[in-house]
């Protein structure tokens, strides 16, 4: 593990010459892993997110550290299907040194632990599958953590965790604070590949004694356990990549937040009671948060709702959208959660109205048929 370097004082002495500045320290070194199960950009079989990957490489980046890729075969890795037009991917696609090591990763059993200061692993549902079961990949982090380094993993990136042993024969989460990607979260979003994971990763993480955390479905979550640094979904990404740079001992340069990331924290302020800010803030800068990622997620956090407490949150992250989302299945959504409270006069009200403008959408036409029953 390299040391940092502290300059030199001038010698007092007049029998020497005036000692030359010390070279600068090397900067922090982060290897990054992504699975090497991708195929047809996830479709025949899944591999990694690039959100997760460009956006936490482009602020190390900024943040002067330096980079290494690496996944469990080595050679190129395929992505699953992403938007490449993102600023945070078009930025990254256009490094020729992240197209170079896309084409090119270094094979986790070719490195020595002793180069990297932390370990920071991608997500994506590959990460189940290949992660795991590379024994090279374990070993590295586990003697990357013994020497006193950053060990960081987002969404499904926590399954390579799962079978790290520290020196002493311990389990490196046996004990510990910890998030990734949810069973609620799974339940929504990993119906095709989930029945064919080792395991459930909040399960087998719990089963090795890991002291669980999440935030709701797909709201950003980060866990910080000295210097474990864990983020529960891709939304996560951003602030998980600025408390490795802060766990690395450097505070994040400051930067604009992504259209993305505005939006979820308007959600986090609604959800903290202050939704007259939250709304009077997207309204004066509609253009500037992605409305429609809060739509969809006050949409899906509906489909997971059990308790009324979790139905109203539901309703109310889409109503902060609906005045920006033209999207009429939004509407049958809040019709939904009206209904669901007991509220079946404004259910009905609201979906009057979408089936008069839509009078062909089945999704209000069920609903329609289910309040009438």
């Amino acid at each position: 593990m390299k040391r940092t370097l502290f300059a030199l004082s001038l010698l007092a002495t007049t029998l020497l010459p005036a000692a030359a500045p010390a070279a600068a320290a090397d900067p922090p070194h982060v290897l990054v892993v992504v699975s090497s199960e991708g195929r047809d950009g996830g479709r025949s079989r899944p591999g990694f997110e690039m959100d997760e990957l460009a956006q936490a490489w482009l602020i190390f980046r900024d943040n002067g550290l330096q980079v290494t890729l690496a996944s469990p075969a080595g050679g190129p890795v395929e992505a699953d299907r992403f938007d490449p037009e993102a600023p945070w991917n078009a930025r990254l696609l256009a490094l020729p040194e992240a197209a170079a090591a896309l084409a090119g990763t270094r094979a986790t059993a070719d490195l020595v632990a002793a180069d990297y200061d932390a370990v920071y692993v991608v997500g994506g549902k590959g990460a189940m599958f290949d992660l795991p079961r590379d024994a090279a990949l374990a070993r590295l982090i586990g003697a990357v953590h013994d020497a006193g380094g950053v060990v960081a993993a987002v969404c499904h990136g926590p399954a390579a965790l799962a079978e790290v042993r520290l020196a002493d024969g311990s389990l490196l989460v046996a004990g510990r604070a910890l998030t990734g990607f949810s069973n609620e979260e799974e339940a929504v979003f990993g119906k095709r590949w989930a029945p064919q994971f080792p395991w459930l990763l909040e399960d087998a993480l719990r089963e090795r004694g890991a002291r669980w955390q999440e935030a709701p479905l797909m709201m950003p979550k980060v866990v910080v356990d000295d210097r474990l640094v864990t983020g529960q979904n891709p939304y996560s990404t951003p602030a998980l990549a600025e408390a490795v740079v802060r766990a690395l001992g450097r505070e994040p340069a400051p930067r604009t937040p992504w259209r993305e990331e505005r939006a979820m924290a308007l959600v986090q302020r609604l959800l903290a009671g202050e939704a007259e800010a939250a709304r009077a803030e997207l309204a004066a800068d509609p253009a500037g948060h992605h409305a429609e990622l809060i739509g969809l997620l006050g949409y899906y956090q509906l489909q997971a709702a059990q308790a009324d407490a979790d139905v109203a949150r539901a309703r109310a992250i889409m109503e902060l959208a609906r005045p920006h989302m033209d999207e009429p299945r939004l509407d049958v959504g809040i019709a939904e959660a009206h209904w669901r409270l007991g509220e079946t006069g404004r259910a009905r009200t609201l979906l009057d109205a979408v089936l008069a403008a839509h009078p062909d959408l089945r999704e209000a036409a069920e609903l329609k048929a289910r309040l009438d029953e």
